[in-house]
């Protein structure tokens, strides 16, 4: 726990980390983007941010989730160089 994360980080938090998404919804410095991922079986979509808080991370970029804040947010980094 800090404060980013006043709560215990569970086994589903741990779950969700590692996961590539695609970008759906551009990421950037004052936008709330959005990407999807495949998990539970399915595809779902979640609010994101970019884990380094500076970079733009633009609509249909694949991504990997570095951080998972329930319920429906995540952190990410480009999983590819451009």
């Amino acid at each position: 726990m800090n404060a980013l994360r006043p709560y215990p980080v569970t086994m589903e938090d741990a779950s969700m980390v590692g996961l590539m998404g695609r970008v759906t919804g551009t990421i950037g410095p004052g936008l709330v983007g959005e990407v999807i991922v495949r998990v539970r079986g399915g595809a779902e979509h979640f609010l994101a941010y970019a884990a380094d808080s500076t970079g733009r991370i633009e609509r249909g970029t694949v991504v990997m989730v570095v951080e998972y804040l329930p319920p429906r947010t995540v952190y990410v980094t480009a999983a590819y160089d451009s």
